[in-house]
This record gives structure tokens, sequence and C-alpha cells, in this order.
């Protein structure tokens, strides 16, 4: 069975149509969309939304791919981005990536085993001035240093509400 919008969904993307006046215009919105109902964007759904806004589902998948803050489907239960833009390598997210890199067992772009974990690196957070930052499933963590990384994992792993070091 393919993906498509459920009914509350359908009258939200009818909406955003209406926004837009060239349908393909609502891609972004319309992934957003999508995330919003699975949690996730699959390629499936990337097609699904391709067809319905009339575009090839290579464009779409292109412009899906360009964005990282979508989640994917292979993606696991927690995403870490680390900014990797100047303000934020010129203040040492080099060394967050690579405390992660080490803590998590897994490179850039990957996924621990048990699926709890994948690091990423944003091109930008808009936090320079609490550089190095990262954004722990949507939100964005400042000034960050190993031992906060350490604790925000930490409660992660417990299942604990890390919003009190954000």
């Amino acid at each position: 069975m393919g993906f498509a919008f459920d009914a509350e969904n359908e009258k939200h993307f009818e909406d955003i149509l209406g926004r837009y006046p060239e349908p393909a215009a609502a891609l972004l919105p319309a992934l957003r969309l999508v995330e919003r109902q699975q949690g996730k964007v699959s390629d499936e759904a990337v097609a699904y939304v391709a067809e319905r806004l009339k575009i090839s589902p290579a464009f779409a998948h292109g412009v899906f791919s360009f964005y990282t803050h979508y989640r994917r489907a292979s993606d696991g239960r927690h995403v870490i981005s680390v900014c990797r833009t100047l303000p934020c390598a010129l203040r040492g997210s080099d060394k967050i990536v690579e405390h992660l890199r080490k803590r998590l067992k897994i490179n850039v772009g990957g996924t621990t085993p048990d699926g709890k974990f994948t690091l990423k690196e944003a091109e930008c957070l808009g936090a320079c001035g609490g550089a190095p930052a990262a954004e722990i499933d949507g939100r964005c963590f400042e000034n960050l240093t190993p031992e906060m990384l350490d604790q925000i994992l930490d409660g992660l792993d417990r299942g604990a509400d890390e919003a009190d070091h954000s």
C-alpha cells in the first residue's frame, strides 16, 4: 500500500496548494506535511507528493535530498545535526563532531546499530552567537562542550526530557 495523506492532512495539503500560484512551489511545505503525518519522509512519500504537484519524482527527490532538516526513513530515533559553518568551526564544532563519532561509534551520516542516534552535519543553524551549536531532535543547543553533549545523550538514553540544556 502506498503513501497517501490522511483526511486531515489532505485538507492541509489543499490549503497549502491555495497559497502558491504554481503547485511546484508547495513542495517544501508538502514534504513537511508528510513528515508530520508519518514522522519521516520516505521515498514513496516523495514520489506521491511529486505526482500530486505534477512535477517529476527526480526533481522532488533532488530538492528533498538537498535539505538536511527533514527526517529520513533511515534516521535514528534521535537526530543530531552539528553546525559546520565558519562561526561554529572556529569555536570547535570539529571537536564536537569527533566526540560524537567516538561516543556513538558512527561516522557523520551514520546511524547507530540500535537505531537510536543519527549523526549529521548542518550548514547553518542560525546560532552563530552561541557557537558551537547542534540541533538535537529539533532543539538547538548552543555553546556546546563534550561534557554537555554527554549529559544530553545520557538523558536521551534514559528517555529524559533534556529541554533544560537548551
